[in-house]
């Protein structure tokens, strides 16, 4: 039985971004109107103190997140769209499962270090002691609910129209839950406790599409493979080991700052803090759903496309998302304040000199959409991990020369890390894409002149 793929194959590749996007940004916005609204009963209810706890919480729970979640839909996306397009639903599979059995893996993994961290180190973060135990449960529970492996077979497939449906199970889970909560009495463990369930049935769920749409790539019969699966993609696991690199440095990029605000500032001003970048990512959440949308297309776009569409692709998004990014930096400093006032009542509005610098580091992401997944799709995926890591380095300085000002100083370090990676990143990628196109016209030129003696 053949995969069920998109119905769009005719569409040109910038044609395919922005339906797929266009699929995403359906239920994304939805998503987000619903993010907001459980954002407020969240600020609202719980109150600065109390939601700072939720927010290291959960903060740290995504750090672990990216520390043991592997990024293996990249892997599934950046080998499988060859068998897709080959249709070769065996090796297909196999690579899906591969990856399936990598994120079992990196949950357990993750439950190890959660344990260490929250238990050994939670007094630094000033976590309240009654919210320890509950801290380590929600973060077993965020890691089993990981959904990396099934959402690359997806992507793979091209089918984001379908994904939608499943992943508005999260805004709308978190929304009834929130609204439940305020009517019965909110508390920090009820909210972490609902976050996490909502997680895992969103997991399972995300399986079973996957499974719908290709059922002979998803089989328990393909979990005994993976040797098999190491043979036949050629690279895979060096790979797997350079994005697994860029996602920790993401994560360290992502959740460093919320965590060094906690630790050196106070639990208010991680609440703030994390109020801020949580609209700031609602106002750039198009950065995210181009980045899914890019990356599957540009992965397929290598195997089928010369190198001038694969470069004038590149080109074309990259320029899109740059606008897109000058209309939220805009946003935020036309509106900020009142947004934050509007979402969390007027003791969150101090939030607005957070918010500014981190819409200007989502921005420099949007910029820069189209850069990593040429890079990967290219085979040069060490690139961008050196690009990450000289962001990292950024962050760093930033954080050592403006965390004394307080949560807005951790914010500007932010955007100082996304201008590193913004610029480092671009001059690769352009770099690439030039030396891939005078690779195709040379070899073209070699072939007429080309004799037996």
């Amino acid at each position: 039985m053949s995969a069920k793929r998109d119905r769009h194959e005719n569409a040109s590749p910038l044609g395919r971004i922005l339906q797929n996007t266009a699929w995403l940004l359906g239920g994304k916005g939805f998503g987000a109107v619903c993010g907001l609204l459980y954002l407020a009963i969240l600020t609202r209810t719980l109150g600065l103190k109390d939601f700072g706890h939720f927010s290291l919480i959960f903060g740290t729970a995504q750090a672990l997140i990216a520390i043991a979640g592997f990024q293996t839909w990249r892997v599934v996306v950046r080998y499988g769209s060859e068998h897709v397009h080959a249709e070769e639903w065996d090796k297909f599979g196999r690579l899906g499962m591969l990856c399936g059995m990598l994120d079992a893996a990196g949950a357990m993994l993750g439950c190890a270090l959660a344990a260490v961290l929250i238990y050994g180190f939670a007094h630094v973060l000033e976590l309240n002691p009654n919210y320890i135990d509950m801290a380590f449960w929600f973060c077993c529970g965020s890691l089993w609910a990981l959904v990396s492996a099934p959402t690359g077979i997806v992507r793979a497939l091209h089918r984001f129209d379908k994904a939608v449906y499943v992943e508005a199970v999260v805004p709308i889970g978190r929304l009834a839950a929130a609204l439940l909560i305020w009517w019965t009495g909110p508390s920090v463990g009820r909210f972490l406790f609902a976050w996490a369930a909502i997680d895992i049935l969103e997991a399972i769920l995300y399986w079973a599409m996957a499974r719908h749409l290709c059922p002979q790539a998803v089989r328990l019969s393909n979990l005994g493979k993976w040797r098999q699966a190491f043979a036949e993609n050629e690279g895979v696991g060096q790979f797997f080991l350079v994005t697994y690199a860029g996602a920790t440095l993401e994560a360290m990029m992502k959740n460093g700052p919320l965590l060094a605000v906690g630790a050196f500032v106070g639990t208010r001003a991680a609440g703030l803090y994390r109020l801020a970048s949580q609209i700031s990512q609602s106002l750039s959440k198009l950065s995210t759903l181009l980045t899914r949308s890019v990356y599957a297309e540009v992965a397929r776009a290598r195997v089928s496309s010369e190198a001038r569409e694969f470069r004038k692709l590149a080109w074309q998004t990259s320029t899109i998302a740059g606008i897109a990014g000058m209309v939220v930096v805009a946003i935020a400093l036309v509106a900020g304040r009142y947004i934050l006032e509007l979402i969390a009542g007027p003791d969150f509005e101090q939030g607005a000199a957070i918010l500014v610098p981190l819409t200007i580091a989502a921005s420099f992401d949007l910029a820069s959409v189209a850069f990593e997944p040429v890079l990967h799709a290219t085979g040069r995926a060490r690139l961008s991990l050196f690009a990450r890591l000289l962001a990292v380095c950024g962050l760093a300085v930033g954080l050592y020369l403006f965390i004394p000002i307080g949560p807005s100083g951790a914010a500007w370090a932010v955007a100082l890390a996304g201008g590193t990676s913004y610029l480092a990143m671009g001059v690769m990628a352009w770099h690439t894409l030039q030396r891939l196109e005078r690779d195709e016209i040379g070899l073209v030129t070699e072939e007429p002149g080309s004799t037996d003696g």
